[in-house]
């Protein structure tokens, strides 16, 4: 197979769209720097690879070109790993991929968080993937609101082309990459309609990026026009071939070529990183060790002919000069102003060769010429600052003289086996969800530690804490003037944050995560970051024959996890209090006045006991009891629900909200954050307001029905069922096979259980027989086609498809009115199908038997009607019903219309 990697991802799994590693302001700069854990790698530690004498030889591949590449996709998984790591670790290219989106729009295989959430672990997930491919990360404003089939309505939803463009020249303009790669082309071959809009606004960028009169805001903040040199896009061969036509591409890259380095292939290695988007059911992806290509077409350039007779190129940098000399070529006529220039990038390029020849006989020599080249790179950079050269090539210049700085700092340390760490002790009794965290107003010790795995003494120089404004720190104890082989060196510090010092949180945010699809930016110092840096970052200075190196690492804090593992996570900032209502959605039906308990869930930050008082506002004429509590929280971290129990007043539908909040020292607290992570991943904070929206809706409700619920990926549809009256068990696939089926009238499989639960494709049969023996069988939607077509798990003939309808406004025409679906217990007209969120269903059946009954027909704008969204067919004394309609998104948001119908098939069965 051909395709690098996440072309598989996107194309296998369609439209399926899309809580890692702190990311770091440079890929580079900021690495946390540590000895592997003991019980096996930590997301928080260097791959092997990147790690002595592997790690020290892909740097020098680095130092030795100046070649910068930007990749442009839609969602997380849509990237060319595969490319990526051929040019960012095969070839030393400094590379940033341009993910326009998190990918918060689509589906989660690993449970049942959606939405921004979701968007969340997402980030994570793909700077977990980023880590093999060796490249930055960056996104633009842009949200994913759904499947989207065409790239008009994308730009609908965007507000146009200019929000996500704005972001693209931005990056562009910051990066200033040499060449331009498009995942897509823009045209209805890349299928999603993001991805099309993602090749569109790339190719819009190309030149944008270089005129000063497109985004002039820009220009006033201190950015500089861009123009790269050359565009490619992906995607112009047939999908999963290893063969192209020659007239397709321009460029043939070879990602199934073994690298010593790596211990692999390049799209292997890149699918070790892609596995880790398990939200996108990536976890099990392999790929042969045979030959694989990745082919791209030359789009546009600002350069002469490049391509040979043939039409082809060996490269992206072809007729590119990417050495360190040529640096003073891009001056052009200007490089008489520095004649001194070329002969000082010689002799860095000369430093490169140096190390490059002792790496194996000598890594300490290795060591002295690395060190000697950053000397060298900063005294260029020193002689460059003050020369009388436009200000573009001057930036440009001293862009790429301190990124090569900074490379021959880090592969000096690798030669000379410096390792540096930042320990935050952990506060005393703190849970391992919270033990990394620290509280405005409080203080904590920090130890900084370097290790000389060499065989050199090293004199050191100065070590210090690189902190927030405001936050102040107290030296404890300093180092040792020296460190000799294999011994290492500590300091310690005394840190106090101050009271207004910022949480640790996406600097971005959607008012309604169900509607809007364009983020606010709350903090523009980090836009198009992944996220905000971690607050606390730490450097010593040592000397090696006068010449002098840095060491530098990210604050962690040491825990013990509940296996009595040590883990390592990177500190963050959380507020003193957390607050949180569980569960933060309900539905309730019209006129039911019967008490509901809200529980709300309080959390302290603080090391010693606090009481506080915990409130709870509902609207007018709803009854609260009690007015208020008052809670003792006595250990970080730790849990403490109350509990208020709230009388509805409810004569009509509509939607209202709960509020929950918090007093303490005249201090209100009004909402909580959840700790996102995962075990191969770092960890990030998703925040909320203490809010549950309650949506009231008009529903009759079957007396006596009891309802078992097979769970497949994770939703919150039983919860929903619950809420509104309904007996709702769920049942363990695991015990299918001797649950006693009978006590139910109806049974739900849950979204894509064929897919994720084994146990249920093995018990079908018993399904079967419970619908033959007069129960109500509701499958929702399935992904897998290949495996539940060819299961044949329904009771007649029926072809499962990647049909669709992505508009949730789009019409719904009810085929057989007559049916009592539409009427018991229920009425549905079509009001029941307004305020739809996301969209209207997917994964439609395509060809039935006859004995279904299609009941509703929909289809996007210009297409053709599919009415394999809801058959229903009678089997035995039962009925059985297929949906792909999205009630997994429309109960939780309170859809009065969904809720209704939903109701009506779990009865559908009674009556017969």
């Amino acid at each position: 197979m051909i395709l690098p990697i996440a072309r598989w991802a996107a194309w296998e799994r369609g439209p399926a769209r899309k809580i890692t590693f702190l990311v770091f302001l440079s890929f580079l700069f900021l690495r946390a720097l540590g000895q592997p854990a003991s019980d096996g790698l930590r997301p928080t530690e260097p791959l092997p690879q990147d790690a002595g004498v592997l790690g020290l030889r892909l740097m020098l591949r680095r130092l030795g070109t100046t070649a910068r590449l930007m990749h442009t996709t839609a969602h997380p998984d849509d990237e060319d790993g595969g490319m990526m790591t051929l040019e960012a670790r095969g070839k030393g290219d400094t590379v940033l991929l341009l993910t326009l989106n998190r990918g918060e729009g689509g589906q989660n295989k690993v449970g049942s968080n959606l939405f921004d959430v979701l968007g969340v672990l997402r980030t994570l997930e793909l700077s977990g993937a980023d880590r093999y491919y060796g490249v930055e990360q960056r996104f633009t404003r842009v949200a994913d609101f759904g499947f989207s089939k065409n790239p008009e309505e994308t730009f609908q939803k965007w507000n146009g082309h200019e929000v996500a463009l704005a972001d693209m020249v931005r990056v562009i303009r910051t990066f200033r990459p040499d060449v331009l790669v498009s995942r897509f082309q823009g045209s209805d071959r890349d299928g999603h309609g993001n991805h099309q809009a993602s090749g569109i606004v790339t190719r819009e960028a190309f030149r944008a990026a270089a005129d000063p009169n497109r985004f002039p805001e820009q220009i006033k903040e201190g950015l500089l026009p861009w123009q790269a040199k050359k565009f490619y896009f992906d995607n112009v061969c047939p999908f999963r071939s290893n063969e192209c036509a020659p007239e397709n591409y321009t460029v043939k890259l070879s990602t199934g070529e073994k690298d010593p380095l790596l211990g692999m292939t390049y799209i292997q290695f890149a699918m070790e990183g892609l596995r880790h988007q398990l939200s996108q059911g990536l976890g099990g992806l392999s790929i042969d060790g045979g030959p694989h290509y990745a082919f791209y077409r030359l789009v546009d350039s600002s350069l002469p002919p490049t391509a040979g007779k043939d039409g082809h190129e060996q490269g992206f940098f072809d007729g590119i000069d990417t050495t360190l000399p040529a640096l003073a070529s891009r001056l052009g006529g200007d490089e008489v102003k520095v004649p001194w220039l070329r002969p000082e990038l010689v002799k860095l390029q000369g430093f490169v060769e140096q190390a490059s020849q002792a790496v194996d006989s000598d890594p300490a020599k290795a060591g002295v010429a690395l060190l000697a080249g950053a000397q060298a790179a900063g005294e260029v950079i020193a002689q460059v600052s003050g020369q009388p050269l436009p200000e573009g090539e001057r930036r440009e210049l001293l862009g790429n003289l301190r990124l090569k700085r900074e490379q021959f700092l880090e592969a000096a340390n690798l030669a000379l086996g410096v390792t540096g760490s930042v320990a935050v002790d952990a506060p005393i009794g703190a849970t391992p969800e919270d033990a990394f965290v620290a509280v405005p107003g409080q203080s904590f010790e920090v130890t900084l530690r370097v290790r000389n795995g060499g065989a050199t003494v090293l004199t050191l120089k100065g070590a210090g804490l690189e902190l927030p404004s405001a936050w102040k720190v107290v030296a404890i104890s300093a180092m040792v003037a020296a460190v000799r082989p294999g011994q290492e060196a500590t300091a310690r510090f005394r840190v106090t944050v101050p009271e207004n010092a910022e949480y640790t949180r996406p600097y971005w945010h959607r008012n309604d995560p169900e509607t809007d699809a364009v983020n606010t930016v709350d903090d523009a110092r980090y836009a198009t970051l992944p996220f905000p840096p971690p607050p606390l970052e730490a450097h010593v200075n040592y000397l090696l024959d006068a010449l002098q190196g840095t060491v530098r690492g990210v604050g962690m804090v040491r825990y013990k996890d509940s296996a009595g593992f040590e883990q390592r996570r990177a500190l963050a900032v959380a507020p003193p209090f957390s607050v949180a209502i569980e569960p933060t959605s309900q539905v309730i039906p019209v006129g039911r006045r019967d008490t509901r308990v809200v529980r709300v869930v309080l959390k302290s930050g603080l090391a010693g006991s606090a009481t506080v008082t915990a409130r709870l506002a509902a609207p007018k004429g709803w009854q609260v009891e009690p007015v208020l509590r008052h809670v003792s929280l006595t250990k970080v971290g730790e849990p403490r629900e109350c509990e208020f129990k709230v009388a509805p007043a409810t004569t009509r539908e509509g939607r209202y909200e709960l509020k929950a909040s918090l007093e303490y020292q005249n201090r209100t607290y009004a909402e909580g954050y959840t700790v996102v992570t995962r075990d191969d991943l770092d960890t990030f904070y998703y925040y909320q307001p203490a809010v549950q929206r309650v949506s009231v809706v008009d529903v009759k409700m079957p007396a006596g029905l009891r309802i078992g619920y097979i769970m497949g990926a994770g939703d919150d549809i039983p919860e929903v069922l619950r809420q509104i009256g309904l007996d709702v068990t769920l049942i363990p696939p695991a015990e299918l096979s001797t649950a006693d089926l009978g006590k139910y009238q109806t049974i739900v499989v849950g979204i894509r259980a064929y897919d994720t639960q084994k146990e249920l494709a093995a018990q079908n049969q018993r399904l079967l027989d419970f619908v033959s023996a007069g129960g109500t069988l509701v499958v929702q939607y399935e992904t897998d086609l290949g495996n539940f077509n060819g299961g044949h798990f329904t009771p007649y003939p029926a072809t499962l498809a990647r049909g669709r309808v992505s508009v949730e406004e789009a019409p719904v025409e009810i085929l057989a009115p007559q049916d009592r679906v539409f009427h018991e217990p229920n009425e549905i007209a079509a009001r029941d199908f307004e305020g739809w969120v996301q969209e209207r269903g997917l994964y439609f059946m395509e060809k039935w038997d006859e004995k279904y009954t299609a009941l509703l027909a929909s289809h996007d704008p210009g297409e053709e009607s599919l009415k394999g969204g809801l058959l229903r067919a009678s089997y035995g004394k039962g009925t059985y019903i297929y949906t792909g309609y999205a009630f997994f998104r429309q109960l939780p948001a309170g859809v009065p219309g969904a809720v209704r119908l939903y109701v009506n098939l779990l009865s559908a069965g009674r009556g017969r």
